[in-house]
């Protein structure tokens, strides 16, 4: 039974993940892999708006996400774009990534094999880690501009639409930990946290929502 406070705390770390973004046409959009198919949804529908002329889709499989989309996380998502009526040769895919800096490095790597020229990316993920994939994003790709955008809902509408709510709060107190300690690994921009999220989020950790942390020793990318 999850507690009223643990649901109080985690709309407050869900408040603070989101960047607040205004979507504007950019050069490229990057869909970053995950176990939610809903991000090719929202990135299939920038394109339609013209937010993007060119996606690319990023991500292997993860622990949370290799039943679901056991040929990979950005093969995934490409055909659910193309079943959306997103052109193919409009879609490049990055499948080797297994976390947020890879995410970020490969596709960049990517976009300049293909000799594209980017000015500008509209970085599409989950929810709960618009500004966990900013922060990444900015420290791995400094020279370009960033904007988030990610499905338009409200905390309860997102855990009604994944179905494990405590996955989702244990994603949201992983997604915090890493802005605050990646920083000094070097891994992202420094964020300020308001005093109110490090309350919320210790709070979440004490009880026992866990399972997304990572060891402060360890080394790889978010």
């Amino acid at each position: 039974m999850i507690s009223q406070q643990s649901w109080t705390d985690a709309q407050c770390l869900w408040d603070f993940q989101q960047m607040g973004h205004a979507v504007r046409p950019c050069s490229v959009a990057i869909g970053l892999g995950s176990h939610d198919l809903g991000v090719a949804d929202t990135t299939a529908a920038l394109y339609h708006d013209g937010m993007a002329p060119l996606i690319v889709f990023t991500g292997a499989t993860s622990r949370t996400s290799r039943e679901r989309m056991p040929r990979g996380e950005a093969v995934h998502y490409r055909e659910r774009a193309v079943e959306l009526g997103v052109p193919a040769d409009a879609i490049l895919v990055e499948t080797n990534a297994r976390n947020t800096g890879e995410n970020i490095a490969f596709s960049r790597a990517l976009l300049s094999d293909q000799g594209i020229a980017v000015s500008s990316v509209l970085l599409v993920c989950k929810p709960y880690e618009e500004r966990r994939a900013y922060a990444t994003a900015r420290k791995m790709w400094p020279s370009v501009e960033w904007i988030c955008a990610s499905a338009s809902m409200s905390f309860t509408e997102y855990l009604t639409s994944i179905g494990d709510e405590r996955l989702v709060i244990d994603m949201l107190v992983g997604a915090q930990q890493r802005l605050m300690i990646y920083p000094d690994e070097g891994f992202m921009i420094r964020q300020e946290i308001p005093v109110k999220v490090e309350m919320a989020y210790r709070r979440l950790v004490s009880r026992g929502f866990t399972s997304r942390l990572v060891s402060t020793a360890q080394s790889s990318l978010s």
